[in-house]
């Protein structure tokens, strides 16, 4: 019942209502998963009507994901410079969908997402790298992108992956995201897959993404750089 008093709260705010707690200590690893609970989340739902539980679950440290409806959870913490592990898988049985890792989070959710970087989980995609909402950000010029006029998140930018280096649908995958200053630099399963540069420098949350395919996250582990 705590986890979801603060969740609904902090939901109704946004992420303009997370509490930047004391950073964790340089080069000291943390699991974001730890224990039964996601004490140390808040959640965004773009259907406000439905609850947190009903769409997350954690246990045994896998955190389900429904899909359904769009939005996430955030850390009530806030990062700028990390290296952050994250092994997602699409469940047994079910067809790779679409989600997301989503970095330095930077206000309100303008519809079904906030202004931020987000490291890609679309099947087949993991690895792209976006910016949202303004979020500012450079790469490989053959391999920038430009979506205009998006029915929901309007114009925004990436950079493409270098090379998909997914497993089967059922398998367990990793990520390895390093955030440093303006350099952001994506590995899939031990192979580095992208890397923008120039990214906008700022404080702000972690957050896993609901966007309409069951997925399952383990080892969301996290170590802060100087």
């Amino acid at each position: 019942m705590r986890w979801l008093t603060t969740v609904l709260a902090l939901g109704a705010l946004g992420v303009a209502g997370f509490v930047a707690d004391k950073p964790v200590a340089a080069g000291q690893t943390v699991d974001l998963l730890a224990g039964d609970s996601l004490d140390g989340w808040g959640s965004f739902l773009a259907d406000s009507s439905v609850k947190p539980e009903d769409v997350w679950s954690l246990k045994d440290g896998v955190l389900a994901c429904k899909g359904q409806p769009f939005g996430y959870l955030y850390t009530k913490r806030a990062y700028r410079n990390f290296k952050l592990s994250v092994e997602w898988r699409w469940p047994p049985g079910t067809k790779p969908g679409n989600s997301g890792v989503l970095l330095r989070i930077s206000g309100d959710a303008v519809s079904f997402l906030p202004k931020c970087a987000e490291a890609q989980l679309m099947g087949g995609h993991a690895g792209d790298i976006w910016g949202f909402y303004g979020y500012s950000l450079q790469g490989d010029p053959a391999r920038m992108r430009k979506i205009e006029n998006h029915a929901q998140l309007g114009t925004f930018i990436g950079v493409g992956l270098i090379k998909a280096n997914e497993r089967e649908p059922g398998e367990w995958n990793k990520y390895e995201i390093t955030f440093e200053q303006d350099r952001l630099t994506l590995a899939v399963n031990g192979q580095k897959v992208n890397e923008a540069t120039n990214c906008e420098i700022l404080d702000g949350p972690i957050g896993l993404q609901s966007e309409g395919s069951e997925i399952q996250f383990r080892n969301v582990r996290l170590t802060e750089l100087p």
